[in-house]
């Protein structure tokens, strides 16, 4: 999509031509998974280089005494390990010298050979994205998410019409594209339906959908998978230090509440006056009006009989949750303390109960509505969920090797060592290394907008090296989450932005990619600095991100 139908006539602005200049840059930029290819022949070219010159670092560790255990291989990307928690075993410190491996030596070559299909099949972020999916993307296919998304803004009061489209936004990231293909749209419709900008329920939907993408109120995949590349990058320099699925939860619902008022705030006092009244007549059919997953269009009746019973699905689910984990006796909980948090089967199946609550709740749905007719119809949802993962399991494949690499090299532990020493003679306090994290962060969001390759590139340094200056996974984490979602709405690398194009331009025809930029600058502005505050004072407060999960390191 070309920023040239923003112009209208006349001269085009300098925003413009910095847009069509950014977007031209966006464009050269490869697709995530070359990034990651270059990526591996720079680390086997880099390790034989600081190999060859003899680069290594020496160091104070602490770490429990050794225990017998299963032999893993070397370099892998999971590291099975018995933790203190589980043994109490000692902890000893003692001083470590670390050596860069090269890669181009004949046991890396045997490595790369010899390791490839235990690099991806250990790599714990494929069973979580797949197990999940299987639940979430049949209850998008469907069409239970849309149908909830539709009905509850067809109920919300005026008063409170953008609150619950930015909050049903930010929630909806728990499977991403219902909320860009479905929400949307409607945000501009319902915004329209009450006399109010269609642009700025437009806006307001888009912003609640991509900027604040890394936060929930729910645990969602993607939290999933961002926690396995925290532990993995953790255990770089600490085996027995890993987080929960829940580490950043009381964050991310804070975080969640905090932006559904702000953006709220920015799309009332910003976006509208700038619009002004709208005039235009309600557009034809077109894009946009059609763009849920297969099944959730159809009659009232069938959404509100699917609506229902997926309601009673989802209370025999959460009935007999609670029965495995209220009582005392629960089989969910800690067999040893009792504990439903800590070290707890709870904990330990969260992926698995979002898989089953939205599976039973999908196929409750499907039935009543009559959208999923039979178990082949069931069947055929999740292999169309599964065939649209192809892309991003591929993906995975060259990250899990990437990662694997760059254990084996010990270049991450060298880089974390080198950078904290550095960090550490030069005085600055770990608050202020966050904020700029953060702000690297946002600037790296323009180029590479996904979460996930991000991640994978920054963990396996930043965690090592903020563990070493006394910060915790967790908080490197949440420091993650803030930065790397605002700019999602404004870069021209964001997939969704063509399509976000053409629902502007149904309701103004010369509408391009520089109308939806401008629109959604405020947004991306006001959010990374207001986001970064938050982020700042819940850090000096000291309040646990997550359950089990405080700010600073024990």
């Amino acid at each position: 999509m070309s920023a040239q139908t923003a112009a209208n006539d006349g001269k085009r602005s300098f925003s413009q031509r910095m847009l069509d200049g950014v977007e031209r840059v966006g464009n050269k930029v490869p697709h995530p998974v070359m990034i990651f290819l270059i990526l591996i022949g720079l680390i086997i070219v880099l390790s034989a280089i600081l190999s060859a010159v003899g680069v290594k670092v020496t160091y104070e560790v602490a770490e429990p005494a050794p225990v017998v255990a299963e032999q893993t291989y070397d370099g892998g990307t999971y590291e099975p390990s018995l933790t203190p928690h589980d043994l109490n075993p000692p902890v000893e410190t003692h001083t470590q010298t670390t050596e860069i491996k090269s890669m181009l030596t004949a046991d890396g070559i045997r490595f790369i050979f010899t390791s490839a299909v235990q690099n991806f099949t250990n790599f714990g972020v494929v069973g979580v994205i797949l197990v999940a999916m299987i639940g979430v993307g049949l209850a998008e296919q469907a069409g239970l998410i849309g149908a909830l998304i539709r009905k509850l803004v067809a109920v919300a009061p005026k008063w409170s019409l953008t609150f619950i489209i930015v909050f049903l936004g930010i929630v909806s990231s728990i499977a991403s594209d219902a909320g860009y293909l479905v929400l949307i749209p409607l945000g501009a419709v319902a915004f329209m339906s009450v006399g109010r900008h269609p642009l700025a329920g437009l806006a307001a939907a888009f912003a609640a959908v991509g900027a604040t993408f890394g936060v929930n109120i729910l645990i969602t995949p993607i939290d999933g998978i961002v926690t396995e590349v925290t532990n993995e990058s953790a255990a770089l320099v600490d085996p027995s230090r890993s987080i929960g699925l829940t580490a950043n939860l009381f964050f991310g619902i804070g975080s969640t509440i905090f932006l559904a008022f702000l953006i709220t705030f920015i799309t009332e006092k910003v976006i509208e006056p700038r619009l002004g009244k709208f005039s235009g007549a309600e557009p034809a059919t077109g894009v946009g009006d059609d763009v849920a997953p297969d099944g959730q269009t159809g009659p009232e009746e069938n959404q509100a009989r699917g609506l229902r019973y997926a309601l009673w699905g989802f209370l025999v689910v959460l009935a007999v949750i609670l029965l495995l984990s209220v009582p005392s006796w629960g089989i969910l909980r800690n067999p040893e303390t009792g504990s439903l948090v800590e070290d707890s089967p709870l904990m330990d199946s969260l992926i698995f109960l979002i898989m089953l609550i939205f599976l039973v709740c999908g196929l409750c749905y499907g039935a009543g509505a009559g959208t999923l007719k039979g178990s082949s119809a069931a069947m055929a949802a999740i292999t169309k969920t599964f065939a649209g993962l192809g892309g991003l399991i591929f993906m995975l494949l060259v990250i899990a090797q990437f990662i694997a690499y760059f254990n084996y090299t010990n270049m991450a532990t060298v880089a974390a060592v080198k950078m904290a020493d550095g960090l550490e003679s030069a005085n600055i306090g770990p608050l202020w290394l966050l904020i700029g994290f953060i702000v690297v962060t946002l600037i790296l969001d323009i180029i590479i907008p996904g979460v996930i390759p991000k991640w994978a590139i920054f963990a396996p340094i930043f965690v090592p090296l903020f563990l070493r200056l006394g910060v915790a996974p967790q908080t490197v984490l949440a420091a993650y989450r803030v930065g790397d979602s605002p700019m999602n709405v404004v870069t021209p690398l964001m997939v969704y932005l063509p399509f976000i194009v053409l629902l502007a331009q149904k309701y103004r025809k010369q509408a391009g990619v520089g109308t939806v930029v401008s629109l959604m600058i405020p947004y991306t502005l006001i959010i990374s600095v207001a986001w970064l505050l938050f982020f700042v004072a819940w850090y000096l407060i000291g309040i646990p991100l997550g359950p089990g999960a405080p700010v600073q390191l024990p």
